[in-house]
């Protein structure tokens, strides 16, 4: 792999396992940051405060453009358009990590990057509020069918009723998922006089007066309205269909999804609506997502002529407020890794921390070890480590990966070459990075 000169502290450098074979001072101005999809402010000023070159892009890039702009980046932030293959991250040679500023990490191709010695963070709870609130405005839109006046009033249309226009309370909510965003939703939900229950497939402590049931089915079958915040996984992909819909929903329910496109099928949605048997839906994601603003959204022409349908271009976290608490949660992972190694928040790799190294240990290097989760590995590093005093040292594994994060005194500019030759001659190694 190709050099990566790292900073860290003002103290020393940090290099990987090819070069440089002469060791020297590193400059934080080597790290390149490349930021695309209009990351928030918050990360690009934190990143700039480090003293990383920061590049910044508002769109999504793809292709030979996106080989090109990340081919030479350490660090590369995205958010829900950019698709990170395996064939793009073999070409970024430097790259030590992603991050997502988003809740969803789908968009990379997380085991391949793992293999690879990168890290990718995300953020996964900072939008949760934003989220919520917006399902209660749709809960609202929905039972008084505010999407279609609207669009009638725009024609010219004036068409004041007040048939099959509901208030929300004394309703009965129905959440799927009570994560972060389902418990902030139940919370508003009971505030606004709903009745809550909600369905998981972890025992969770519901908040306020809410209620677990036992089965999804049992959740459709006495919800009014049903909301869904589950992640993207092999068990939630297509969970509401036409047998969820027409056999297990109330006549007259609604259904709202600000999950992941992939959880309801839009044929069978489709066919709750113009059937009647849903009185309305709100849709904020879809199983295939335009990659740029504009006229492009052509893939589902059966939901445009639904009754009562509320459809949004995936908007959930979108407010100032979440962006801003994104930029600064994933950019703060990222610094963290690079500059001390600290890996918590990783989701496709071991996460590990220690505690900084003084600035007082001139001769203290810390030894970030990635490597192929196979027996003797840290038999054979700490007889590297032999002639050293190990003052901490932390290890763990995810999957094929393991992380050693090893604080080492004792070591002299004459012998730091020696140690970091022997870490990277191990087999198993796949990234090395010394800092001091």
């Amino acid at each position: 792999m190709a050099d990566i000169t790292g900073p860290t502290r003002t103290r020393g450098a940090s290099f990987t396992q090819n070069k440089p074979k002469v060791l020297r001072p590193f400059s934080t101005s080597e790290i390149k940051i490349l930021l695309l999809e209009n990351v928030n402010t918050t990360a690009v000023e934190a990143f700039k405060k480090q003293g990383y070159q920061v590049e910044t892009y508002s769109k999504a890039l793809v292709g030979e453009e996106l080989i090109e702009k990340i081919k030479d980046a350490h660090v590369v932030g995205i958010r829900s358009k950019t698709k990170l293959t395996k064939a793009v991250l073999d070409e970024a040679k430097n790259l030590l990590a992603v991050g997502c500023f988003c809740i969803g990490t789908n968009q990379v191709d997380l085991k391949h990057a793992a293999n690879k010695g990168i890290a990718v963070f995300n953020s996964p709870f900072s939008n949760s509020r934003s989220v919520a609130e917006l399902v209660i405005g749709e809960l609202i839109a929905l039972a008084r069918q505010l999407g279609d006046r609207n669009t009638e009033m725009h024609q010219g249309n004036w068409n004041k009723v007040s048939s099959n226009c509901y208030e929300i309370r004394h309703k009965v909510l129905g959440i799927v998922g009570y994560g972060h965003i389902g418990a902030q939703l139940s919370v508003l939900a009971e505030a606004m006089g709903m009745t809550v229950y909600f369905y998981d497939t972890q025992q969770i402590m519901p908040l306020g007066q809410a209620k677990p049931v036992e089965s999804l089915e049992e959740l459709l079958s006495i919800s009014d309205f049903v909301s869904l915040h589950v992640p993207e996984t092999e068990e939630t992909k297509n969970m509401i269909g036409e047998r969820e819909i027409m056999n297990y929903m109330k006549k007259g329910s609604y259904l709202l999804n600000n999950a992941r496109g992939t959880v309801v099928q839009i044929p069978a949605l489709a066919k709750g609506l113009n059937s009647g048997h849903l009185a309305g839906a709100a849709v904020d994601v879809f199983p295939k997502e335009p990659a740029a603003n504009g006229n492009y959204f052509t893939e589902y022409p059966d939901l445009l002529t639904a009754k009562n349908l509320i459809m949004t271009p995936h908007i959930g976290g979108s407010t100032e407020e979440a962006q801003s608490m994104i930029g600064i949660e994933v950019s703060s992972a990222l610094t963290k890794f690079i500059n001390e190694g600290t890996s918590l928040g990783a989701v496709n790799f071991p996460e590990i921390d220690l505690r900084a190294i003084s600035q007082d240990d001139k001769d203290t290097v810390r030894v970030l070890y990635i490597h192929r989760n196979i027996p003797g590995v840290l038999r054979k590093i700490n007889e590297i480590f032999a002639d050293h005093n190990v003052e901490k040292q932390y290890s763990d594994s995810k999957g094929e990966i393991a992380y050693v994060m090893a604080d080492i005194s004792n070591v002299s500019q004459e012998n730091l070459q020696s140690v970091r030759d022997a870490i990277v001659a191990t087999p198993a190694n796949i990234r090395t990075r010394v800092l001091y």
